[in-house]
């Protein structure tokens, strides 16, 4: 009887492994991501995709106009309810920086600060 193909038992095994999406941070190397991925996974504070998400909000929020700043600093901002507190975001990251290895933290703080030069906080 002819003996299989090595790969042939294993071309199908990769079909059935659950594969989430992990988002992908413009700015951040694949080392980052997968210290990332493993925090967000690992930690009962954190759940898939809550790192991006914060930063997307503290980006979205940094990039407001300074008026929209002003007027949401002085009355609240009615969107916070529904879509994510910008501020919690920050605090958020703020956490997984102390979380990561000084190299990914530095990564991340690198690009958080891009947003943070408006708002004086330093670094």
């Amino acid at each position: 009887m002819p003996r299989s193909r090595p790969g042939r038992g294993r071309a199908g095994a990769g079909l059935h492994r659950a594969t989430g999406a992990h988002p992908v941070i413009d700015g951040l190397s694949s080392r980052a991501l997968s210290e990332i991925n493993e925090l967000e996974r690992t930690r009962n504070y954190l759940r898939p995709g809550n790192v991006s998400a914060a930063l997307a909000l503290w980006k979205d929020y940094a990039h407001r106009p300074e008026r929209a700043l002003w007027h949401a600093y002085e009355w609240g901002d009615a969107h916070f309810d529904c879509c994510g507190d910008p501020f919690e975001g920050r605090a958020l990251l703020d956490t997984v920086m102390r979380a990561l290895s000084p190299r990914s933290a530095r990564e991340l703080r690198k690009l958080v600060s891009r947003w943070d030069a408006g708002w004086d906080i330093p670094p």
